[in-house]
This record gives structure tokens, sequence and C-alpha cells, in this order.
């Protein structure tokens, strides 16, 4: 009686676990590089994180695929969360040897999004580094993709500025640098501030508009009524 109970009660949990298995939604796995395939991708934009439009992503596919001409493999590469211990920047360092080690003749430039943090990678190959050295990468992904990141989740945009100031420098131009903040000025108002109203006479002409609405009845009233 007992090892059927037991056996019954091992069939419940084993049917649990599949049931809270098939339960969780995808957002709430993590990402490694497990998940990545062994072979280098077709397409330029694997949006795991399902991050972009549809016009988003074709934008980004070209501008990716530009840099062909170039002898370089660049990708964007979003996600929703990593695996426990794992930054970003080294997996983009994995899926570059990975991804590299079957074209050799050409060049791996690797942006990275994970939506979790809003953070921001840029990871290329070592032969591409005299081109991008580490610190232009690391400025790339801190600053130029971070800024539009933490301001309202703005991936097609970080995207696109990181891939504005690499293709600068790949071009031979000197390093744009990251985006200046703008100093936001205040929005004009036609209402008065309140300093405005303090030394505004509108209150000076309301208080004689009164008093002669209020004289001119009563001489008038005494000089008929004599």
């Amino acid at each position: 009686m007992i090892p059927v109970l037991l056996r019954s009660l091992r069939g419940l949990l084993l049917g649990l676990v599949m049931v809270l298995g098939l339960a969780l939604p995808p957002a709430a796995l993590a990402t490694g590089l497990q998940d990545f395939p062994l072979d280098a991708p077709a397409g330029h934009v694997l949006d795991g994180a399902d991050l972009l439009s549809r016009s988003a992503a074709a934008d980004l596919e070209k501008r990716l695929d530009d840099l062909t001409a170039d002898h370089i493999e660049a990708r964007l590469v979003t996600l929703r969360r990593l695996d426990y211990g794992v930054s970003l920047e080294a997996l983009g360092q994995q899926l570059v040897e990975r991804w590299g080690a079957g074209d050799p003749d050409r060049s791996q430039l690797l942006l990275l999004i994970e939506s979790q943090n809003n953070s921001g990678a840029v990871v290329a190959s070592t032969d591409l580094l005299d081109q991008l050295p580490q610190s232009l990468l690391s400025s790339t992904a801190i600053s130029t993709m971070g800024l539009p990141l933490r301001e309202g989740a703005r991936y097609r945009q970080a995207s696109i500025d990181a891939l504005d100031r690499l293709s600068v420098v790949l071009q031979g131009g000197e390093d744009p640098g990251p985006p200046q903040l703008q100093e936001r000025l205040p929005m004009e108002s036609n209402i008065p501030t309140k300093e405005e109203t303090a030394s505004s006479n509108a209150f000076v002409w309301v208080v004689v508009l009164l008093v002669v609405g209020t004289l001119v009845p009563m001489i008038t009233w005494w000089v008929f009524s004599r």
C-alpha cells in the first residue's frame, strides 16, 4: 500500500513540475550561450526579446548588412535577461568567437541589448580592435547606447546611434564621441509666474475701479437728493 502511495505522490509531483515548467513564460527564462546556434545565423538582427518593430528590425538589418562590404559581419542581439553570473560583454565575446570561427575571413562586430536592465554591450573580434579599440567599444556601449536606453528604453535609437558612431571610425573619420546631453530649456507659457503677478499693477487697477464704482453712485445720489 505504501509503495503504491509513494509512486502516486511521485507521479503527482512530476506532473506538477511539468505543468509549472510549461506555465513559465519565455520572458522568465534567462539567456546564455547555450541558447544560440553553433553556426552564425543568416540574419543580422536576432531580436530574441521582441524589442523592435518590424520596420525597425528591417532598418537595422540593412544598416548592419552594409558593413558586409567592409568584410565585417555585424549583428544585433537582444535578450530579456542573462544567466546568473554572466555579463553581457562576456556573452558577446563568446558569440564572436563561436561565429567567427566559421568565417575567419570576416571580422565580427556584435551589439547586444538586455531589456531587463536596459544595458548594452559592443564586442568585436581581435582583428578589428586596431580600427575599433576597446575604449571606443566600451564608450559606445555605456554612453552612446546607454543614453537612449535609459531615457525611455529607445532600443532602435540606441542601435542606430552606436552604428553611426562606429561607421564613422571604420570609414577613417575621427570618433564623434558620445552624444552630448542637451540642456532642457523651460517651456514658454502665457501664465504669469508668481513674481510676475506680484510685480503687476493689475491689482491696483482693480482697486481703483472698485473705488470709482462705489463713490460715483454715492456722489450722484447726494447731488440729486439736495
